[in-house]
């Protein structure tokens, strides 16, 4: 599980074994996780986090999209 990213607690990693799901990152923070899609930023799916939080997290995967797919396809060799 490489970390790719860490902003205001926020844990951003992909799990080694996805490489068949389109690009996508997990988020942790305490016990609450999300999965994003990279494409859109839009959640796949989310425990713990509130509404607020999510959209923090939206806008975190949305100001760092570039990065994050230039990791994701470096990572997967896609």
């Amino acid at each position: 599980m490489p970390t790719i990213l860490r902003v205001d607690g926020f844990r951003l990693y992909f799990y080694s074994h996805e490489p068949n799901e389109p690009p996508h990152v997990h988020i942790d923070k305490g016990p609450a996780t999300a999965k994003v899609w990279l494409h859109d930023a839009s959640v796949a799916r989310s425990v713990g986090y509130s509404a607020p939080e999510l959209g923090k997290i939206q806008r975190m995967v949305k100001n760092h999209q570039p990065s994050l797919k230039e990791a994701w396809h470096a990572f997967f060799g896609t």
